[in-house]
């Protein structure tokens, strides 16, 4: 693995809720850790419940360790003050996986994309950047999507736009949450490719948290897989698809060829 642009050290997360008797305590994260190197695509695949999306939200500080580290470009930050903590979270983006949520409906496209810049200080809707960010994910040529409201996209649209605003900010590590989910199987091939290539591109780090085997073998050179809060099995993609040494690992990959074989049939 090339050099880590991200180290999470036995991260820990603990929800509770209710009150007295009805007090419960669910285990997110148990003594996770993990790394993703430089310009790397990692895939962090799991059941719901497993403390996927948890930990992709810890890595961009939306969400506070108990116990563990980040570190991020050398720097420890799972406990910096929110001051302190804007400063990294510049560097990195949330993609999250419902870009109907993600997108305000009365915001032009223009707006959306260059909202990142804005909130750095560093640039606003008329930007040449934001043009930029547009075409690199295939919405050519910009000037068509620029004043459009997210209702006049398509799913597959949407979701580039979000990646668009993922990239406009020049960001060294992105966090994608389940990025192919809310577009069509049809399309779900071209944002694969599309993550590959702004990696290629520009050098850029993915997480890319995934339900979905058949999407982390495809866009990952690594894989991380989650169960129940733990980091159960770590490795090379091709080694882990093809030797799994967990017993779940080994289930969920029976389970989607099982869904292969069914989708195949019909």
């Amino acid at each position: 693995m090339t050099e880590a642009i991200l180290q999470v050290r036995n991260a820990c997360k603990t929800f509770r809720t209710g009150h007295g008797s009805r007090r419960r305590e669910v285990v997110a994260l148990d003594d996770v850790s993990l790394a993703v190197g430089e310009g790397e695509i990692v895939s962090l695949v799991g059941e719901s419940g497993s403390g996927k999306s948890t930990l992709g939200r810890a890595v961009v500080g939306l969400e506070r360790l108990d116990a563990g580290e980040l570190v991020f470009e050398g720097v420890e930050y799972a406990h910096m003050h929110e001051r302190q903590l804007r400063r990294v979270r510049r560097r990195m983006h949330l993609v999250l996986q419902d870009p109907y949520q993600s997108l305000h409906p009365g915001m032009r496209v223009a707006s959306a994309v260059a909202e990142p810049l804005e909130i750095a200080g560093t640039g606003s809707a008329r930007s040449p950047r934001v043009s930029e960010a547009l075409e690199e994910v295939g919405l050519k040529p910009a000037s068509d999507y620029l004043g459009r409201y997210p209702h006049q996209l398509s799913g597959g649209q949407r979701q580039r736009v979000v990646l668009a605003r993922a990239l406009v900010g020049r960001p060294r590590l992105v966090v994608a949450d389940e990025p192919t989910s809310m577009v069509d199987a049809t399309l779900r091939g071209s944002i694969v490719q599309l993550i590959r290539d702004l990696r290629d591109r520009h050098g850029i780090a993915f997480l890319v948290i995934t339900h979905d085997l058949d999407m982390a073998g495809a866009v990952g050179e690594q894989v991380a897989v989650m169960q129940r809060g733990q980091l159960v099995e770590c490795g090379r993609t091709v080694d882990v698809f093809q030797s799994p040494s967990d017993p779940y690992t080994r289930m969920l990959l029976r389970a989607a060829t099982e869904v292969g074989r069914l989708e195949a049939a019909t």
